[in-house]
This record gives structure tokens, C-alpha cells and sequence, in this order.
């Protein structure tokens, strides 16, 4: 059977659907794993798990909105984290269809690099600082020693967040930018 030339309602652009590079595919794959421990923290911070976690001598205990906004905050960190699949596989390079106005069409390389490098940047220095505080200033927050080695131990591979995400999206402007 003959096949149908009829135009699709994407523009097709001759970059469009160029493989990523393997070490940028698993980079973008690190990337919803390095944000994991610490979400996983908060949940089970929520969920009553004795963490190390003291206020006032008595172990930490989240209540009502507080814990409605751990659990969110962990939600939406992974949800951004999952987005830099999108830098190397051909699902990103089009909105998705429920989207209002710009749902089917395709995803301009420039914002999808503009939105990366922001989100890069921004994780880099939170998290950057943080770090920074933590190496000054200590186990000021109330934890055991075991407690504080474990926050640490969590909260660590989100340093690498940024910088991870930054090389998936010089990759993402190598492959659809560049000739």
C-alpha cells in the first residue's frame, strides 16, 4: 500500500531526532537518582522514622501542612529531575499534546536550553551553598551523630545535580543546535 505524504502538524527540522550521546543518556539518567536519598529522607521524616532528627530533646515529628510541603517538595525535586530525560530523548524535543496552545509542537532548543541551564545553575548554588553552610557552621541542627551522617549521606549526591544537568544540556545544544 502506497504510504500517505501528507504534512504532519509537527515541522520537522533536519536536527530533530539525532541520538544523544551514551554518556549523556546515562547522565540524564543519573540525574532522578542523585535526588532520590533526599527525598526518600524527607518522606520517612514525614512518615515518623526516627532519622536522629532532635528538637527540644524529643525526636522530630512533622504535622499537617508541614508535612504536606516535605512530601510535595520531594514530589516536584524528582518530577524536575525526570525533566532532564527529556534533553536526550526524542519525547522532549515536542510538547506534550495536553499542554495548552503549545501542546504537539515543537520545543524551541533555545528555551529548552535557556529552562536547563537556569534549573542547573539554581540547583548548583542551593545546593552549593548548603554544603558550604554545613562544612562552616557543623551539626547545628539537632542531630545525633549518626542522625547527621545519614542527612549527610542523603543530601550529598545532590551536589552533583547541577553540574550533571549542565553537561546533559551542553550535549542537548551540541546535538540540536550545531551543525
Amino acid at each position: 500500500m502506497p504510504t500517505s505524504t501528507a504534512p504532519t502538524s509537527r515541522t520537522v527540522h533536519p536536527r530533530d531526532g539525532r541520538p544523544a550521546p551514551a554518556w549523556a543518556i546515562r547522565a540524564a539518567r543519573l540525574i532522578p537518582l542523585v535526588t532520590l536519598p533526599s527525598g526518600l529522607w524527607r518522606i520517612a521524616l514525614v512518615a515518623g522514622v526516627p532519622l536522629g532528627a532532635f528538637e527540644h530533646g524529643e525526636p522530630v515529628r512533622t504535622h499537617g501542612w508541614q508535612s504536606v510541603y516535605i512530601v510535595s517538595l520531594s514530589l516536584v525535586a524528582e518530577a524536575l529531575a525526570l525533566l532532564a530525560l527529556g534533553l536526550v530523548q526524542p519525547w522532549g524535543e515536542v510538547f506534550p499534546h495536553w499542554l495548552p496552545v503549545v501542546g504537539g509542537r515543537r520545543v524551541p532548543p533555545l528555551f529548552a536550553e535557556i529552562a536547563a541551564t537556569a534549573g542547573g545553575v539554581a540547583v548548583t548554588l542551593i545546593w552549593g551553598y548548603a554544603a558550604w553552610g554545613i562544612i562552616v557552621q557543623g551539626n547545628v541542627m539537632g542531630f545525633s551523630p549518626a542522625g547527621f551522617a545519614l542527612l549527610v549521606a542523603c543530601y550529598a549526591p545532590l551536589l552533583l545535580w547541577g553540574p550533571l544537568l549542565l553537561s546533559v544540556t551542553a550535549a542537548y545544544h551540541r546535538r540540536r543546535c550545531r551543525d
